[in-house]
């Protein structure tokens, strides 16, 4: 039977290419702002080899993508591009020669025998062949790949609000989105403020995204909720969003008593939905980037949500980018440290072995990165170009900092599983060594017995502590139970240590409660923070709450008054944590459709 042609390419070069066209797509206030980390290109130049045992002659064609040059080699012979080839019986070696510019090159190999498929070896003329790229959106051979196939939806404003300066048109729920205005007559010219709440599409002064729509009245995509249009009225324009999409089918239906607790779910659903394209986005109107930290809580959310472990794959191929690192992951230490045990993670929940030996060399370059910058202790201490984010808080960051020594050693017992998976003993040993290494340094120097906990810092004197070091050790197995149970009492149950204000963080720290058994408190927090959002009218959760906060000051962040992400990835956790932990108590039911039936 003839297999299904698929396009293929070398690996993680279509990753490279939606990944710089997706961090180079963000505009504020109609400025052009690319991502500021280094930023990974694809291959222009790569080879596709095949070798075949034919019983009986056949025929195939090699169509390269649009931008793409280039022959087939059989045996000595060369043949063009689109060309159909006859092959005798026997062995035949076949190789497809691309190059591009303007795109990954790729190519889609056409023939009843002979057909493009994961077994085709890639090589770009400078490492070791590997399995080609592939993926199921690219297996028609009519198709480009470097033009991604978007589910699209037309949303129409379901109200029209009249206002001094024009009509604000208001869609049911925020969308990512291009604008299309039709005028009844002949155009006007006018200016376009889109918001994600009200307020801010009100705002000509401070909106962030702003539209000056040409005679075809389009406005490039945004994050669409509230459009104010001025110089006009409802009766002479029509409004339609576009809404583009990666179709990602939800595999969980989520039940409980409690309206809240449903519409929470709802709420991070929508949230997640919108932040889930080609990869994992922290959010749809500001940044619109794809970041290290983001990403590997999305991992969590993704299983218990869609269960997708492409959109995973994708997504840590275009962070790793190719090795060596000689940059961090986003240029943040800890997003380096998070990604390397992402990787490790994500082969534990899907088995998903050959991505494993795809990107344990790129685990390792990271890893090396953080190794040479390592002090005299042994931890790892940013440079000047890094930024250490761990979370917006007030930490005592003189010298190496504990939270990052922590994830730095959760890395190392990643790679040390990583490589017993992939059968390489000695490897492993020598991860395990600088692993207990580490944790017997952090004990020594960060651990104070008297506070119960571990400090941010062991060079200022302070004994300053924070949440953040302490859920780790937790979470990442790195203190043992004698100490886990003070800091439950003296950290995660003291309000005397300040709070934790960002959706990123409370995954992390309601995860560790879990653990602990302490879900009563987590279900509280997830009502009360979560559900403090749907009380000030969210319907998408946000980027960071602060319930101490006015409903007015709630939009402001980064000193811009609508610098705020109220759409964005990290705060979807909720999702995580009730299929994860809560599923069965409390009258909630989580059931999970898999491929071969349901899981409940």
């Amino acid at each position: 039977m003839k297999s299904k042609a698929r396009w293929i390419w070398y690996p993680g070069d279509m990753e490279l290419y939606y990944a710089m066209k997706q961090n180079f797509s963000r505009v504020e206030r109609g400025m052009g702002w690319p991502a500021f980390w280094k930023s990974e290109g694809f291959r222009n130049r790569i080879v596709l080899r095949h070798t075949y045992d034919l019983e009986e002659e056949t025929s195939f064609t090699v169509r390269g993508n649009k931008d793409a040059v280039g022959h087939v080699v059989v045996g000595e012979r060369k043949y063009p591009l689109g060309k159909e080839i006859h092959c005798p019986k026997g062995t035949v070696r076949i190789s497809v020669h691309l190059g591009s510019i303007a795109s990954f090159p790729a190519a889609c190999i056409l023939g009843d025998v002979i057909s493009s498929d994961e077994t085709w070896m890639a090589e770009d003329y400078a490492q070791d062949p590997v399995p080609a790229g592939c993926s199921s959106f690219f297996e028609d051979a009519d198709q480009d790949p470097s033009v991604w196939p978007y589910s699209e939806k037309v949303f129409e404003p379901v109200r029209v609000e009249r206002h001094m300066g024009g009509p604000l048109f208001v869609f049911e729920q925020e969308m990512t989105a291009s604008l299309e205005l039709e005028w009844k007559g002949w155009p006007r010219p006018c200016r376009v403020y889109i918001g994600e709440t009200r307020a801010e599409a009100l705002d000509t002064e401070n909106c962030y995204c702003v539209c000056e729509p040409g005679p075809d009245g389009l406005c490039e995509k945004n994050a669409v909720h509230y459009v104010y249009v001025t110089n006009s009225t409802p009766e002479m324009l029509r409004i339609r969003a576009r809404h583009q999409y990666v179709d990602l089918p939800v595999r969980v239906t989520f039940d409980s008593p409690d309206p809240k607790l449903r519409r929470i779910w709802e709420v991070a659903e929508h949230t997640f939905r919108l932040c889930s394209g080609i990869f994992f986005l922290d959010g749809v109107k500001r940044d619109r980037w794809i970041w290290g930290g983001d990403a590997y809580q999305s991992m969590f959310v993704n299983r218990y949500l869609f269960r997708d472990a492409d959109i995973d794959r994708r997504t840590f191929r275009a962070l790793f980018g190719n090795a060596p690192a000689v940059t961090h992951i986003n240029t943040i230490l800890d997003y380096s440290l998070l990604c390397v045990i992402g990787v490790k993670e994500h082969y534990e929940f899907y088995q998903d072995l050959p991505f494993l030996v795809e990107m344990f060399p790129k685990m390792q370059s990271v890893l090396a990165l953080c190794e040479s910058q390592e002090e005299e202790h042994g931890f790892v201490a940013g440079r000047n170009q890094d930024w250490e984010f761990i979370d917006w808080a007030d930490f005592d960051r003189s010298g190496p900092l504990a939270a990052e020594q922590m994830l730095y050693a959760a890395a190392f017992q990643a790679m040390e599983q990583a490589a017993s998976f992939l059968n390489r003993p000695s490897e492993a040993g020598m991860y395990r060594d600088r692993q207990e290494k580490l944790v017997e340094e952090i004990n020594r120097n960060y651990w104070d017995e008297e506070k119960g906990a571990y400090v941010d810092s062991f060079l200022s004197g302070r004994r300053h502590v924070t949440r953040h070091a302490n859920i780790f050790a937790i979470r990442y197995g790195l203190a043992d139970p004698v100490r886990k149970e003070r800091i439950l009492k003296e950290v995660l149950l003291n309000s005397k240590i300040p709070a934790i204000t960002t959706p990123y963080f409370r995954f992390f720290e309601l995860e560790a409660l879990c653990s602990m058994g302490c879900t009563d408190q987590v279900m509280e927090t997830i009502l009360s923070y979560w559900g403090g959002m749907l009380d000030l009218g969210a319907d998408t959760f946000w980027e960071a709450y602060d319930p101490q906060k006015k409903p007015q000051e709630q939009y402001e962040m980064y000193g811009d008054p609508y610098g705020k992400s109220m759409c964005h990835a990290w705060a979807a956790s909720p999702i995580y944590l009730l299929a994860r932990y809560f599923n069965g108590k409390n009258n909630i039911t989580v059931t999970i459709q898999t491929g071969q039936g349901e899981m409940i």
